[in-house]
C-alpha cells in the first residue's frame, strides 16, 4: 500500500512539473481560469481528479470535482467524465439509500451541466448527453416510473429534432411504458398513442437493427393494450387516409393477428393484405380466423390458397390435415379423405392421416348395410393401429381418444356367424366394398365375443 501511495505522489509531481512548464498567458488556457494561477491550479485539479478516481480516493476526488465545477465548469468534458465514473463508484458502494440517492442525483445533475456547456458538441452534444442520462437513469433510478419516461421522451425528442433517432432508445423507452400498462401506471391509450408516434422509426431498418423493431411489436401485442379495438382506432384512419400503403395494411394485420381478433375489420384488412402479399403464412392466419368465427367456406379458401403458394412438402403435408380437417368439421368427407391421403403421399408417418382417415371412412359406411358395412371396421382399426405409435411419438394428445376408437372398431368387427355365412376364413384377405374405403384391402377377423 505504501509503495502504491509513493506512485501515485510521483505521478501528481511530474503533472505538477509539465504544467509549471506551460505558459498559462496563452488564451488557449482561457478557459481554465480568468488569471494564470488559476489556470494552472484546476488544470493539475483535473489531472488529479482524474487520478484520484481511478485509484478510488473518492473524497479527494470530490473535492477536485467542486473545485472544477466551480471555476471552469466549460474547460473540458473529462471533468464530467471522470464525475459520473466518482459518483457511480460512490452510489455502488454506499451504505443506506439516501446515500445511494444523493449519488445517483449528483450523477444525473452532472449530465445537465454537462449538457449546459457541451450541448453543441458536434459528436458529444446534447443527443448523445439525453440518452446517456435516460439509460443511467433507467439503471440508476428504474424505480422513478415518471422521471424514467420523461428522460427518454426528452431523449428521444432531440434525436427527433436532430433527424437521427435510434430505435434501441425507441425499443428501450416503449418497453418500459408497456410495462407501466401492465403494472397499473398508465393507461392503454397512452402506450396505444406512444405506439402510433413511435412505429414510424421502425420502418427501413438496417438488418442489424431489425431486433428493435421486433421487440418493439413484441411489446405492443403482448402488452395487453393491443386490444383489437384499439389497434383498429388507430390504423381505421390511417387506411382509410392511404389505402394503397402496404406497409401500414401489414403493420394492422400483423397487430390485429397477434391479438387474435376476429372482427370485420381485421378480415377486410387481412384481405386486402393478402392481395398486396399473397403467403401461406397469410392464408393460414385468414384461414383460422375465418375458422374461429365458422366462416367455413372462407377458411376453406384461404387454406387451399395456403396450399396453392406453398411448395415446403413438410408444410403442404400440414396443410392437407388442416383442409381434411375442416372438411370433416362440415361434413364434407369425401373432400378430407382426398386431403388426408395427400398428406399420406407426401408422408407415410404422418400420425395424423390415417387417424382421420379412418373416422371418414367409419362415416362413409352409414350408407352400407350388413358385412359390408362392417368390413370397413377392420381398415378402420388397422388405421388406427398404424396411428398410435406415430401420435405416441409425435402429438400424444390424441393418445387416448385413439385408443378409445381402437377399442370401438374392434368390437363393431363382423361377427363369426356374419363371416361364416360369408365363407369368410379368418386371416384371409378381404378387399372392401363400401363408401370411402372401397377398394382396400383388409384381413378378416371375426369380433370377439
Amino acid at each position: 500500500m505504501k509503495a502504491i501511495k509513493l506512485f501515485i505522489v510521483a505521478a501528481m509531481a511530474a503533472v505538477a512539473t509539465s504544467a509549471a512548464a506551460q505558459d498559462f498567458n496563452d488564451p488557449k488556457y482561457a478557459k481554465w481560469g480568468n488569471t494564470p494561477e488559476e489556470r494552472k491550479e484546476n488544470i493539475l485539479a483535473s489531472s488529479y481528479l482524474k487520478e484520484e478516481v481511478a485509484n478510488r480516493h473518492f473524497n479527494s476526488a470530490a473535492r477536485y470535482l467542486q473545485q472544477l465545477l466551480a471555476s471552469c465548469p466549460n474547460a473540458s468534458e473529462n471533468i464530467y467524465a471522470n464525475g459520473v465514473k466518482l459518483y457511480k463508484d460512490k452510489a455502488n458502494r454506499a451504505e443506506t439509500l439516501a446515500e445511494k440517492k444523493m449519488f445517483v442525483d449528483s450523477i444525473i445533475l452532472l449530465y445537465d451541466i454537462r449538457i449546459q456547456h457541451f450541448g453543441n458538441h458536434p459528436k458529444r452534444g446534447k443527443v448523445y448527453l439525453l440518452e446517456r442520462k435516460a439509460r443511467e437513469y433507467l439503471t440508476y433510478k428504474a424505480d422513478d416510473r415518471e422521471g424514467v419516461a420523461e428522460v427518454f421522451e426528452a431523449a428521444i425528442e432531440a434525436q427527433k429534432q436532430a433527424g437521427v433517432v435510434d430505435p434501441e432508445v425507441v425499443a428501450i423507452y416503449f418497453k418500459n411504458l408497456c410495462d407501466d400498462y401492465q403494472n397499473d401506471i398508465v393507461d392503454a391509450m397512452t402506450v396505444v398513442n406512444a405506439y402510433d408516434a413511435h412505429a414510424q422509426y421502425f420502418e427501413n431498418l438496417a438488418p442489424e437493427q431489425l431486433q428493435y423493431k421486433e421487440q418493439f411489436e413484441q411489446c405492443f401485442g403482448m402488452s395487453g393494450a393491443a386490444s383489437c379495438d384499439n389497434i383498429e382506432q388507430i390504423f381505421s384512419a390511417k387506411i382509410a387516409a392511404a389505402p394503397e400503403d402496404a406497409k401500414v395494411v401489414e403493420q394492422a394485420f400483423n397487430l390485429l393477428a397477434r391479438a387474435k381478433c376476429t372482427s370485420d375489420f381485421f378480415f377486410t384488412v387481412g384481405e386486402k393484405h393478402y392481395a398486396n402479399s399473397p403467403s401461406s403464412n397469410i392464408a393460414m392466419l385468414l384461414a383460422q380466423g375465418f375458422q374461429d368465427v365458422k366462416n367455413f367456406d372462407k377458411a376453406n379458401q384461404y387454406l387451399r390458397e395456403a396450399l396453392s403458394a406453398e411448395t415446403d412438402p413438410a408444410e403442404r403435408e400440414k396443410l392437407y390435415v388442416r383442409i381434411g380437417i375442416l372438411d370433416m368439421s362440415i361434413n364434407n368427407f369425401a373432400a378430407a379423405v382426398e386431403a388426408f391421403r395427400e398428406a399420406q403421399a407426401i408422408n407415410p408417418e404422418n400420425p395424423h392421416a390415417p387417424f382421420f382417415l379412418a373416422q371418414c371412412y367409419v362415416n362413409g359406411a352409414k350408407g352400407c348395410s350388413g358385412l359390408q358395412k362392417d368390413s370397413v371396421y377392420w381398415v378402420a382399426y388397422d388405421l388406427i393401429q398404424k396411428a398410435l405409435p406415430l401420435l405416441e411419438a409425435q402429438d400424444a394428445d390424441r393418445v387416448e381418444a385413439a385408443k378409445q376408437l381402437a377399442a370401438a372398431y374392434r368390437g363393431a368387427f363382423p361377427t363369426k356367424e356374419e363371416c361364416f355365412f360369408n365363407e369368410l376364413a379368418e386371416g384371409s384377405s378381404y378387399t372392401v366394398n363400401c363408401g370411402y374405403a372401397q377398394g382396400i384391402s383388409t384381413r378378416v377377423r371375426p369380433r370377439v365375443q
